[in-house]
């Protein structure tokens, strides 16, 4: 199972009018880090930073002179993208900026089915909030210390350590299959069929002449019924 775990900076809240100005996104398989992630800084093409939403994020218009507009970022976020569920705080305010993009291009937008988001799942484990994404953080043991301002990768980052546990937790998500990898070791499942085969020649007897001749003698003095003389084998060496 793949999941990119997304987060976006915008020039304001209006998904109608505001532009995307920052794109991260972490992939996980099977609820793992791959190591694979996305990063984009987006010109808004003309479109004011709100002072407001600059005070959440930092970033302003200067930052984002010379960079790639949304139209020329596109297809390679598409393409990261493709396949895989998208997971993001607060999903509906992030998907309404991205599909609203991807109708100025022409793009179909992504349906609901293929998005997860991870307020809705805090808000149900943990109805008592809070639960923005530095609470979770804390909630969780996840060190979000360097996170002084908003930054969609570093958001990314944290959600994807946050998401695991809002799941189940990191021994949730570990799935077997033929070989599973723990750090630098491989524990196989496979199974092995064992087979044992006879003895080419008997083990030579630990007993003494004399232990087998006491043996034998009390053996006797049991009589005929002694369940000895039914399994005893009197001509092993």
């Amino acid at each position: 199972m793949r999941e990119i775990i997304f987060d976006t900076e915008t020039t304001g809240l209006d998904a109608r009018e505001d532009r995307i100005i920052e794109i991260g996104g972490v992939e996980l398989v099977n609820r793992f880090p791959t190591g694979r992630t996305f990063h984009q800084y987006i010109n808004p093409q003309g479109r004011q930073i709100h002072p407001e939403a600059q005070a959440v994020h930092g970033i302003s218009a200067d930052d984002l002179a010379g960079k790639p507009t949304f139209p020329e970022i596109a297809e390679e976020f598409m393409a990261f993208v493709e396949g895989a569920k998208l997971v993001a705080h607060n999903a509906t305010f992030d998907m309404n900026f991205i599909n609203a993009e991807f109708a100025r291009l022409g793009h179909p937008p992504v349906g609901s089915e293929f998005v997860v988001d991870t307020l809705a799942l805090a808000k149900r484990k943990h109805p008592m909030g809070p639960n923005s994404l530095d609470a979770l953080c804390r909630r969780y043991g996840v060190d979000n210390s360097h996170r002084t301002r908003h930054g969609a990768l570093l958001d990314s980052e944290l959600l994807a350590e946050v998401y695991i546990e809002l799941i189940g937790g990191k021994q949730a998500a570990l799935v077997l299959d033929t070989v599973v990898v723990t750090g630098v070791q491989q524990i196989s499942t496979e199974t092995v069929e064992l087979r044992v085969g006879a003895r080419p020649a008997p083990l030579p007897s630990r007993l003494s002449e004399a232990e087998r001749a006491a043996h034998d003698a009390l053996v006797d003095s049991m009589g005929e019924k002694a369940v000895w003389l039914q399994v005893a084998d009197r001509t092993a060496p």
